[in-house]
């Protein structure tokens, strides 16, 4: 009689990802990804905002050009116009 694998756990194919996240060098992925890495401030505070989606991909295709994420594109904006208003 041939035993049955077990089907693996939640737990288990997490402990897996953790252990394959702490063990693997993520430097050459994350250089060649295109992505900046996000420091947070520590005076920074989180906030919720709606936008439309075009007014999203506004943000993206701008933020693009200048190589940052449209969150930060956003930053930008408001910072550059908030004496304005």
């Amino acid at each position: 009689m041939q035993r049955q694998s077990k089907k693996p756990t939640k737990r288990t194919v997490q402990n897996a990802q953790l252990e394959e996240f702490e063990t693997r060098d993520l430097g050459t992925d994350i250089r060649t990804s295109g992505v900046t890495p996000v420091v947070i401030s520590p005076k920074s505070q989180p906030t919720s905002i709606l936008l439309d989606e075009d007014l999203v991909k506004q943000l993206r295709t701008k933020a693009a050009k200048r190589g940052v994420g449209y969150q930060t594109m956003l930053k930008i904006i408001v910072r550059e116009h908030l004496d304005e208003h």
